[in-house]
Formats: C-alpha cells, sequence, structure tokens
C-alpha cells in the first residue's frame, strides 16, 4: 500500500509530462559533416555487471540517435571519476557528460565545475518544477544547488538491510518480521553468529567501511540515531563530534568488540557482499545497488529490510546524477543533453534499475509495463523505494571527498582497535573544520 499510495503521487504528472520531456531533440549535421561525438564518464561503485550492462545502453542509443554518437568511458570509482573529470575539465578537454556521484556536485558547483541546467530545461519549453517533478522528491536535494539545477538523477539508492532467510531460519528467527530496531538487530546477530571454540565461522552481521562506503554507513547510522551528517543548507558545516555520531560509531564497535558478532577492522563493499553470499555472514549493510548482483548469485533464500533505527527511521541518498561539466562545447552540450534526457526517461530508468538493482529515479518507471510485470516476480525491488519516505539528501560540503576521509580514517581506528570512539570523532571533526576553513573564511566568516 505504502509503494501504490508514493507512485500514485506522482504518476499522473509524470505521465503527462514524459513524452514532452524525454524526446530527443535533432540536430541535423551540415553536409559532409558526421554525428556530434560525445564521451560520457562512468563509474562503477557496485558488483555486478554495470559495465557490461552500460555498454548496452549505450549501443542503443548510438542506433537509435544518428545524429550523436556517444562513447562510454570506465572511470573507475567515484571517487575516481572525480578526479579524472576534474582533470579532464583543467586540461580543456572536459567529457559532455558524466554519472558523478550525486554528493559531489555542491562541491563542483563552488569551484565552477559544472554547467548549469537551468538554461537547456527552458529551452525544451518547460519549467525547472515541471522537470524535476518526474522524479522522487527525495532526489532533489542533491540535484539542485541555489534553486538552479546541476544534475539530473541517474541510477540512485539508499543502503538496505539484507538478511539470509535461510539462516534466519535455522536460528528461530522470523525473516518475514526483519528487525526494527538497533536492539532488535543486536540480538538477532548475536542468535546468528556461529564459533567453533574461539573461531568465528559465521559472522551475525557485516556493515562495510572502506573510504566512500564508510562515510555513507556513518551517515546512515547516525541518521537513524536522530542526528545530522551535515549542514544541509550550508557547505562548510559537519557534526562528527556529537552525541548521534558518537552514539552511531559506540554501536557499530560494539558489534565489533563487545558483542563480537561483526568481523574486526575496517571490510570494503565487495569484501561484504562476498562473505554474504558465500554464506559466512548472515546479515549485511549494503546498497540497493547490489541488489541485483544478490538476486543472480544467491544460492539460498534472502529479504531485504529497511534500515532498522535507534531513534528514527531515516536513510541517506545515494547513487549517481548526470552533469555536464564546465567547458564543454554547445554543440556537444545539446547532444549530451539529449543523451541525459533518453537515459532518464521512463522506459530508461526502469531498464536500467530492472539490470543493477539501483531503483529508478524517474517516477513513471514504475507505471511501464516492464516494469510491473518485475515489481510481480522480484518484491524485493520495492524495498528501496519505500523507504524513500524517510530518505534525505547525501553528504555535500566543500571538499566533500577529504571531508569524508578525515571521519572514515578515525572510524577505521575504531573498527581496527586503536582508539574509542569519542577519541575519533573529536579528531575527526578537528580535522574537517581545519578542511572547511578556507570556505568558511570566504563565507560564513566573511563578515561586513
Amino acid at each position: 500500500m505504502l509503494f501504490s499510495r508514493r507512485l500514485m503521487l506522482g504518476l499522473a504528472m509524470a505521465g503527462s509530462l514524459a513524452s514532452a520531456l524525454t524526446g530527443t531533440l535533432a540536430f541535423p549535421a551540415l553536409a559532409g559533416e558526421g554525428p556530434t561525438e560525445i564521451d560520457l564518464f562512468f563509474p562503477v561503485p557496485v558488483d555486478g555487471k554495470l559495465a557490461r550492462d552500460m555498454g548496452s545502453l549505450i549501443k542503443e542509443f548510438n542506433e537509435t540517435h544518428p545524429d550523436v554518437k556517444a562513447t562510454a568511458v570506465y572511470t573507475g570509482s567515484y571517487d575516481d571519476t572525480l578526479i579524472k573529470t576534474r582533470a579532464s575539465i583543467k586540461a580543456g578537454k572536459p567529457p559532455a557528460a558524466v554519472i558523478m556521484s550525486a554528493n559531489f556536485l555542491l562541491d563542483m558547483q563552488i569551484e565552477n565545475e559544472l554547467t548549469n541546467l537551468d538554461s537547456l530545461i527552458a529551452a525544451d519549453g518547460t519549467t525547472k518544477e515541471k522537470f524535476l517533478g518526474q522524479f522522487f522528491p527525495a532526489l532533489q536535494g542533491n540535484a539542485v544547488i541555489n534553486r538552479s539545477v546541476y544534475g539530473v538523477p541517474f541510477h540512485n539508492s539508499t543502503p538496505l538491510l539484507y538478511i539470509n532467510a535461510d539462516k534466519a531460519k535455522q536460528a528461530a528467527l522470523d525473516p518475514s518480521k526483519p528487525p526494527q530496531t538497533w536492539a532488535e538487530l543486536t540480538d538477532w546477530a548475536k542468535k546468528l553468529t556461529k564459533r567453533e571454540g574461539d573461531k568465528v565461522t559465521q559472522w551475525g552481521i557485516t556493515i562495510p567501511c572502506a573510504y566512500d562506503y564508510c562515510g555513507w554507513m556513518m551517515e546512515t547510522l547516525t541518521m537513524s540515531n536522530g542526528g545530522r551528517y551535515y549542514n544541509e543548507e550550508f557547505g562548510g558545516e559537519v557534526y562528527y563530534d556529537t552525541p548521534s555520531m558518537l552514539g552511531a560509531l559506540s554501536w557499530w564497535n560494539d558489534l565489533v568488540s563487545k558483542h563480537k558478532v561483526h568481523p574486526p577492522g575496517a571490510t570494503p563493499g565487495p569484501a561484504v557482499s562476498t562473505s554474504f553470499i558465500a554464506g559466512n555472514a548472515a546479515m549485511m549493510m549494503l546498497s540497493t545497488g547490489s541488489l541485483t548482483y544478490v538476486r543472480e548469485n544467491a544460492k539460498f533464500n534472502y529479504k531485504v529490510a529497511f534500515i532498522p533505527r535507534n531513534v528514527r527511521n531515516a536513510v541517506p541518498i545515494g547513487g549517481a546524477s548526470l552533469i555536464i561539466p564546465a567547458g564543454v562545447e554547445a554543440d556537444k552540450q545539446k547532444a549530451a543533453w539529449t543523451l541525459i534526457k533518453w537515459m532518464t526517461s521512463p522506459e530508461k530508468s526502469a531498464w536500467w534499475s530492472r539490470a543493477t538493482g539501483y531503483f529508478a529515479p524517474n517516477i513513471a518507471a514504475y507505471k511501464t509495463p516492464d516494469m510491473v510485470d518485475f515489481l510481480g516476480k522480484n518484491p524485493d525491488a520495492k524495498t528501496a523505494v519505500e523507504q524513500l519516505d524517510v530518505a534525505k539528501p547525501w553528504f555535500a560540503t566543500y571538499k566533500t571527498v577529504p571531508v569524508r576521509k578525515n571521519l572514515e580514517d578515525e572510524v577505521m581506528l575504531v573498527l581496527n582497535g586503536k582508539k574509542q570512539p569519542k577519541e575519533a570523532l573529536v579528531a575527526a571533526q578537528k580535522a574537517a573544520d581545519e578542511t572547511l576553513k578556507p570556505y568558511n573564511a570566504e563565507t560564513s566568516l566573511k563578515v561586513p
């Protein structure tokens, strides 16, 4: 019912706009000239066959748009993609479009590295409000900066709790009634952890902690503990040394050191999913972007559920938006805009969601016949969309990556048993404040 109500709120408007907003623009070439050639930078941040799927998507685009020739260029992780995009802008040869981590847009806008998309939207004869109305409201916080559109949601995620249903039943737990709170999750993890003497043969739960993923998980836990990771209205403040984040990190650390139901140390995302698929971990917190990988590789029954709460139900948005970097020539801008609208149309958004596990940001995608059929056969794909009721923007600041790493470095020390949570968060706050200092000096502290 929740899923149906959410869809009905946006389908009427989104459906009426679909043909107007996702149509292609024709850019006839002059005699003797070929199609406008553009590059699309794309990362692969999660498990699965995303690179192959991207190849299929771009092949179809080129076959149906003879005036544009797009080339997909794999650029590594989200962080790698940001580095390579910035280098190409500095060299004066930016790609026409990039699938960019949604929380990097604010930092790029501050550094004048993005194209404002308002004029391209207006050229289509529509408004920003109508254009954004295609997409779930929770996604707009990372796409709109100073009331202008700088990114178009493409593949998005929320973190999910994945449960090995077979192992849950073996432990006399009901996977159809997953844990709702941290206390319940701790109890489940204790019952699902198996030992042979001092050796753990099955972990109750694993949560990823490596650069990028670790910051997202800390935002997830802090939000579900009632807190905020950063100031959503201003890029110069983060809230690391706070009761809500201290409680979040303390609970995560307790899973490791006190309850011993979570492996020690910092564990990368792929290692978490591999452990879950192999049956070495009975539960995991991971992106919905890994859902297709789990569905295709798990040799057991599984369930996905909302992230449990301590104070409230809340999760951050994850995933990426399509952007046009600064410095792209006008003809390539127009070609990139054609590609962006096509990739985010209801049909292609739905196809990409089915292929990868990311939820489709375009509301009307869930009305397409193929998607209706898919959800009937794969109800687990509804969970991330239903969780959008409690979703909030992904942390975005000046110098997002260094500020995030200021926290991640300290969290890793805690999970490795080298620091206590309070000590680590005090150090993280101090380091982040120092990183943010130049921006604050030119904004909030620059008083008349």
